[in-house]
């Protein structure tokens, strides 16, 4: 027993605590997987599990709900690993480590795993708890989410029986999803060639941390710094002041964070070794003013460091400097018909060096099928320019919209008894993978609800214990009206 148990709900913190004991890291959910149908067995629920992993339980309509149409509940087995910089943590074999923060349930230096640890918790309750009433329920775990929703996309025939479907991926209390946006992922490598280190030169690192990152929908209209944008930008002044050569670029992790820290190692004239220091301290003053309560952690470093063998290519690097500053990140366009939703944004999510080639990771999103495909290309443009090849994911589509929904009224009408008050009915920005549900099974009628969530995809995640119990008996009230 661990202290989650005590936390209100306990059917779902309950299950919750045995679910972040299990890694299950995006493209690695064996462990996960076999653990939902164990769970499954070991209280007597029907389990089916396609060739992707993706598991689905079902359990027979409560007394009197019968003759009523289906329901299906889903959410992704998948989290997002993410961790500071100076945490020891093993997300292949490591539990992650929880402690309450007053109202809050965090994890010590790591992401959480809430998204979407809390919404499996919560329909795994719901299957479980005699308390609650309901029509047939199915429940739906999908794995690879985060990195390509390959779940997905790849659901296996016949697994989904019901008509309505609640989605339990949303990390906003008292709001009902019925949208969200399309994604596609844009791919760089450059090539590069190490050649030797001429003489008379100083080596520095310079590093960007302790930034606030978060989900690269959710989040990238809140202004916050992308580490690798930062560092490039002193990269690009410093090389237009003096001679400048780059020995090792590395920043972000995931394509769907927004990078929290970035670091390279650059090569000066001996002789600009004190004008470096000045140059890089009014840099680190500029950006403090521009983000000036935005990023109160935020941390520029600059050092000497060992003087190595091997540098890139001069030319090459330049060219990626340069691509790399003119690649666009952030907010690209807003919503005509929803007001305060962003249409249109990307995201530079990660600068990599491997086996001969530097790799530069990217994101795009937009609820207009045409501007995804525009800002991939304005990417792709960029990312060129540097010489390197450049490739896109197969994408997902995004999930128009339906204000006569059945199910979102009824979803409504439950939240107004409970709460007295009226839910937000929103289109999110952030991928769902209701958009590719609708293609396999173009009947379903479907809305997104699930707590409050803050940080998510960051060491700052941060799940509201007080808002998780309001969720379970909205999703509660939700299935006994339906």
């Amino acid at each position: 027993m661990t202290e989650l148990h005590q936390l209100e709900p306990k059917e779902v913190f309950g299950i919750f605590d045995q679910i972040r004991q299990i890694p299950r890291a995006s493209k690695h959910e064996e462990r996960i997987s076999q653990w939902l149908v164990d769970y499954a067995a070991a209280h007597g629920i029907e389990c089916q599990r396609d060739a992707a992993l993706n598991v689905v339980m079902r359990v027979p309509a409560s007394e009197g709900y019968e003759a009523h149409a289906g329901v299906i509940l889903q959410a992704h087995m998948d989290m997002v690993c993410e961790k500071n910089g100076d945490v020891q943590h093993d997300f292949a074999t490591d539990p992650i480590e929880t402690y309450v923060d007053g109202e809050w349930l965090r994890a010590r230096g790591t992401t959480l795993g809430g998204d979407d640890g809390i919404g499996m918790a919560m329909a795994l309750a719901a299957l479980t708890s005699e308390r609650v009433k309901h029509p047939a329920l199915e429940a739906l775990f999908t794995v690879d989410e985060e990195t390509g929703l390959t779940g997905a996309f790849n659901l296996g025939e016949g697994m989904l029986h019901g008509k309505r479907l609640i989605n339990l991926d949303s990390e906003d209390d008292g709001q009902i999803f019925i949208g969200c946006a399309g994604g596609i992922d844009t791919l760089a490598r450059l090539a590069y060639r190490p050649v030797p280190v001429p003489a008379g030169l100083f080596a520095a690192r310079v590093a960007v941390s302790g930034l606030t990152g978060g989900h690269s929908g959710d989040d990238i209209n809140k202004g916050r710094a992308n580490a690798n944008k930062v560092l490039v930008r002193f990269l690009f002044g410093l090389s237009s002041k003096t001679e400048m050569h780059l020995v090792h670029i590395d920043g972000g992790n995931l394509r769907n964070a927004i990078a929290r820290e970035a670091e390279a190692t650059v090569l000066v004239p001996m002789g600009y070794k004190e004008q470096l220091r000045i140059e890089f301290n009014l840099f680190v003053s500029m950006i403090e003013a521009e983000y000036e309560g935005l990023e109160p952690s935020m941390r520029l470093t600059l050092e000497s460091t060992e003087m190595p063998d091997e540098m890139v290519q001069d030319e090459t690097a330049q060219r990626l400097i340069l691509a790399l500053y003119a690649c666009p990140h952030g907010v690209i366009g807003m919503s005509r018909d929803m007001p305060g939703l962003v249409e249109t944004s990307t995201n530079l999510a990660s600068v990599k060096m491997r086996d001969g080639y530097i790799e530069v990771n990217t994101s795009q999103r937009s609820s207009v099928e045409s501007k995804k495909h525009d800002i991939k290309q304005m990417v792709e443009s960029a990312l060129r320019l540097s010489g390197a090849e450049v490739t896109h994911g197969d994408g997902y589509p995004g999930w128009a919209p339906n204000v006569k929904s059945a199910l979102l009224d009824t979803t409504r009408r439950a939240y107004v008894a409970l709460f007295g008050a009226e839910p937000e009915v929103k289109a999110i920005h952030a991928g769902l993978e209701c958009g590719l549900f609708l293609e396999k099974y173009p009947w379903l009628d479907m809305v997104s609800i699930g707590p409050q969530m803050y940080g998510v995809h960051s060491p700052d995640e941060r799940l509201s214990i007080p808002s998780t119990g309001r969720c379970w008996q909205w999703l509660c009230k939700t299935l006994e009206e339906l």
